[in-house]
């Protein structure tokens, strides 16, 4: 029989909370693990779990994420007459010690629980017709696996725009699937071996935060990565070939609208309209106001180039 723990986290520090969460992969973790999130990766996540990266820097997304929680809990009981309650437990399932549950509510009366969203109007596509975003549904998964609910429900705000409730009934074989795919991958965690690679912005944003330092002495030996990087450059043909198919299709539409800004084909709605770009012309500032130091007005931001080049 497995066993829930809680761990209280009423008195935490918020050190001792982000050290707790390391110790296994959270909700908000599980759609990366299994490729489901735009905005972090196996990778990412194992970097995180293995303290190689410092903590995100709170935004206002985050802060608004925060904030708006108890109000999006209040509009789901309005709209379903339903009451919950607080969970002040970081919660784990020793049939899953890989996993944890930070739950926002937990439902009065009910085996189930309520997991919080606030999103932007941007993604107010994401909602047509009783939709709502994967990583969302994994998370609600997840949580179902940690407590043994039978149940979850996730309430959005989607902001100015719109609220949307949905239920997520417990599926027996869903949770045996990504419990299984989050034990294979905790197993990178626990070996301290990265998992490979997967040609994401967030797996190559925590590259460039690991290695942001380098030894310009360094040199190593790639011995048996031939076949990949000649690959590489055959991808990069591909691509280039790619590219200049989809500018000649592009050009050719182009000369088809001439000077109309709209086109119809089909269901397809192609147009070419006019824009205006304001830039700033630093060169002509300079000329204009030579003792005027623009140094602290240019954004310096540091990365690593990547390169593959032929050498004789």
């Amino acid at each position: 029989m497995s066993e829930i723990i809680r761990i209280p986290t009423i008195n935490m520090s918020h050190e001792e909370w982000l050290e707790e969460r390391r110790k296994s992969i959270g909700g908000s973790d599980a759609a990366a693990i299994i490729g489901l999130n735009q905005w972090s990766s196996p990778y990412r996540v194992w970097a995180d779990k293995t303290g190689r990266l410092p903590e995100i820097p709170d935004n206002e997304a985050m802060r608004q994420g925060r904030d708006l929680e108890d109000y999006v809990a209040q509009r789901w009981c309005e709209v379903t007459g339903k009451k919950v309650r607080r969970s002040n437990f970081i919660i784990r399932n020793t049939a899953y010690p890989f996993a944890h549950a930070d739950v926002d509510r937990f439902v009065v009366g009910e085996d189930a629980g309520l997991e919080c969203k606030t999103t932007s109007v941007m993604n107010l596509k994401n909602f047509k017709g009783g939709a709502y975003p994967e990583h969302y549904y994994v998370q609600c998964v997840h949580y179902m696996a940690v407590t043994g609910a039978k149940r979850w429900y996730l309430g959005v705000l989607v902001l100015n725009q719109g609220f949307y409730e949905f239920t997520i009934e417990r599926d027996e074989e869903e949770i045996r699937a990504l419990m299984e795919q989050e034990l294979d991958f905790w197993k990178f965690v626990e070996t301290d071996s990265p998992p490979p690679a997967d040609g994401s912005d967030a797996t190559m944003d925590a590259l460039q935060t690991i290695y942001a330092d380098s030894n310009s002495e360094g040199l190593v030996n790639l011995f048996g990565r031939d076949s990949l990087i000649q690959e590489y450059f055959s991808q990069r043909d591909i691509k280039n070939e790619a590219t200049n198919r989809m500018e000649e299709i592009k050009q050719t539409l182009i000369i088809d609208l001439g000077e109309n800004e709209t086109g119809m084909c089909g269901s397809h709605k192609v147009t070419w309209k006019p824009q205006t770009r304001r830039t700033f012309n630093d060169k002509s500032f300079a000329e204009d106001y030579p003792d005027l130091p623009l140094e602290d007005y240019y954004k310096i931001s540091s990365f690593r180039t990547f390169k593959i080049r032929e050498v004789s």
